[in-house]
């Protein structure tokens, strides 16, 4: 599964021009808030959106952070990721893999 972003944005996006310390704290609030919402299950996120949090945490690596991809998934999830999917991961379902595949075509776009 692939989770790239479209990144291609015009120089005069207001999203630049946010300072740094705004941006990083409605990302932590992003991530508290799936923290919190265990019920969006990643494949339910991927469907409707096309990223989910362990995209996040492979973002956060692309973006600078110096950790490797277990220790990113455990800073997005708040737990190491196997905890994390031994308490809250159901199995994804036909219905909800499809949904993932074609919302995944519109990350190219």
């Amino acid at each position: 599964m692939s989770c790239s972003e479209h990144t291609n944005s015009p120089a005069d996006d207001p999203l630049e021009a946010l300072d740094d310390a705004v941006a990083a704290a409605a990302f932590r609030r992003l991530v508290r808030h799936l923290r919190h919402r265990h019920d969006a299950q990643n494949i339910d996120l991927m469907g409707l959106s096309g990223f989910c949090r362990n995209c996040l945490a492979d973002w956060i690596i692309d973006a600078g952070a110096p950790l490797d991809k277990k220790m990113a998934r455990e800073v997005i999830h708040g737990m190491p990721a196997d905890e994390w999917k031994e308490q809250f991961h159901s199995e994804a379902t036909p219905g909800q893999l499809e949904r993932m595949a074609q919302s995944l075509k519109k990350n190219a776009h």
